[in-house]
């Protein structure tokens, strides 16, 4: 991975001073001299309407803009400050995440990872190997596991965990995160007993006895986790770096951050100061007071070239489908009596939507039972009658919706950001949880899509892979990576190829009101590109899925290439 700030090429690198950009802002009539060329490309990309554009060159300006797509018979400019050939390799547009954890995805990768257990006897041994590798180290923290993968058929429990390790306290957080796991010494630690209430917007999960199992759910996961070692200014950056290395090498160059800290903020910041900060961040602060602390008075102005801005607010009207927090309009088929979990009564969340909106944020609320997405689609209903304008209210998920309140996604162009590799994981707990009656608006992408309301695709890394590739294919097919089931589950919710790009690139951007900047390759816009194995356009499912990043271009600087 290269780390200079600075363009740097074979030709040797170059300051632009304002006195040459003055000029050129006069020459508009005259033919522009590109001073950048990438050059012999089979490139591929979709214009404003979704369909397909094939080029040859992109030639960039200076600042690392998009000045045009050449075609292969186009004559190329006699002056260039420098050119790269591509020797025939495919280029697309970078992909963009529009829904995504950064500083999560970097501490997954520095702690206890179980997320490819199989198991739970495979997590309680992936336990007791890493705990006795790090034997200093006073809590053992990590996340990643899910019941539903290891066919456990329940929760895990403090006993389980105490099965690997009992001499210390162990945390894990489960793959959506949404749950935690812990061990006899953690709840010890907490000072959990069987008389700790459960918190608003949370639940301690017991045994039948009445004592604490050893999950906790949503809100109620702040007991164990108030406890926790904070993480160093060191660790942090850290953490930054590997997220940042692992989303450039899958080819996303730019993702939103959904639910940013005043921490997660100062590292970005950090990192722009030094001028290491080479994806693009659209940043949604972990509630109103986040938000506004850091923008004052609304969003902030794009800072490092576009790389970096807090826009949006980032809220929670439940929790998730796989811990039974996810708040449903009806009990769950699996849990009678159950329906989940309401995090904020609905004056609340008007309260908290309004206040962000008056200021100028863009609300993203996440979303995923039926009856939470009712409350937040009123919501919007409600508020569109005050706050007029371009709003581009968010739900993050939107899992499970009632088909009766599909049409309300269109009425006020409420953007669905969804996860595509969600439904490949989840459509067995679905049946599961919900029962085959209540499947309608499950996961329903092109029934939102026919309301009107764009689609921004993601993945919620660390909850799952953040490659946009597995996405893009489950997208079209709407089967996980076993081809199962066979011709999709709910085949009718399907997307053409085309559309699930443009919701990984163009509307991914215009979720984040980043759509004049980057997202597509087009004169003005943002030189952000990768060079891939294979054209996505062209390649069945499982090729789509095993397509590799060779390099990620982020405003024409090369900042990840592949060893």
């Amino acid at each position: 991975m290269q780390v200079s700030s600075r363009f740097v090429h074979s030709t040797g690198s170059r300051k632009w001073g304002a006195s040459f950009l003055a000029a050129l802002s006069f020459l508009a009539a005259a033919p522009v001299h590109a001073d950048a060329l990438v050059d012999n490309v089979d490139g591929v990309t979709l214009d404003k309407d979704g369909h397909q554009v094939r080029f040859t060159g992109i030639l960039m300006s200076p600042d690392g803009k998009v000045v045009r797509l050449l075609q292969k018979f186009d004559k190329r400019p006699d002056k260039l400050d420098w050119r790269a050939d591509m020797k025939g390799r495919v280029a697309i547009p970078g992909m963009i995440d529009a829904h995504g954890h950064v500083m999560d995805l970097g501490k997954r990768a520095m702690e206890l990872d179980l997320f490819s257990s199989t198991s739970l006897a495979d997590a309680q041994q992936r336990v007791r190997a890493y705990a006795a590798a790090n034997s200093t180290r006073a809590w053992i923290v990590g996340g990643g596991w899910n019941q539903e993968v290891w066919g456990l058929g329940r929760f895990p429990t403090a006993a389980d965990l105490d099965a690997a390790v009992a001499d210390k306290p162990v945390y894990l957080e489960r793959a959506d995160g949404h749950a935690g796991w812990a061990n006899g010494a953690a709840m010890r630690e907490a000072g959990i007993t069987a008389k700790t209430p459960n918190p608003p917007g949370g639940r301690i999960e017991r045994l039948p006895n009445g004592q604490p199992s050893g999950v906790f759910v949503d809100a109620a996961k702040a007991l164990i986790e108030a406890k926790l070692p904070p993480p160093t200014p060191l660790d942090r950056n850290m953490a930054f770096l590997k997220a940042q290395e692992a989303l450039l090498s899958l080819g996303i160059t730019a993702t939103a951050d959904m639910g940013t800290s005043l921490d997660d903020w100062l590292v970005y910041r950090r990192m722009g100061d030094a001028g290491y900060l080479r994806i693009r961040i659209m940043s949604y602060g972990s509630g109103v007071e986040t938000a506004l602390k850091v923008g004052g008075t609304g969003p902030t102005p794009w800072l490092y070239g576009d790389r970096l801005r807090m826009g949006g607010i980032k809220l929670y009207a439940d929790g998730a489908l796989g811990s039974r927090g996810a708040w449903l309009k009806a009990p769950y088929a699996d849990a009678p009596g159950n329906t989940g979990l309401t995090f904020l009564k609905d004056d609340q969340l008007l309260n908290m939507m309004s206040r962000g909106a008056m200021d100028g944020l863009q609300i993203a609320v996440h979303a995923i039972g039926d009856r939470a997405n009712q409350q937040v689609l009123d919501a919007i209903e409600e508020l569109s009658n005050t706050y007029k304008g371009d709003r581009r209210w968010r739900i993050e998920h939107a899992q499970i919706v009632d088909p009766l309140d599909l049409p309300k996604f269109g009425k006020h162009g409420t953007i669905a950001s969804m996860q595509p590799v969600h439904e490949a994981s989840d459509w067995r707990m679905a049946e599961t949880r919900l029962g085959p009656q209540r499947l309608g608006g499950a996961y329903a992408w092109a029934s939102i899509q026919k309301t009107g309301a764009r689609l921004a695709f993601g993945s919620d890394y660390p909850v799952e892979s953040p490659n946009p590739f597995v996405g893009w294919a489950v997208a079209i097919t709407r089967e996980d990576a076993k081809g199962e089931p066979a011709g999709g589950w709910r085949p009718e919710e399907k997307l053409s190829r085309e559309a699930a790009w443009k919701a990984f690139t163009s509307d991914a951007a215009y979720a984040g009101f980043a759509e004049d900047r980057f997202g597509t390759l087009a004169p003005g816009m943002r030189a952000d590109f990768i060079i891939v194995d294979r054209d996505p356009t062209l390649a069945g499912p499982a090729e789509l899925r095993a397509i590799k990043v060779l390099e990620t271009w982020v405003g024409g600087e090369k900042v990840w290439e592949r060893k």
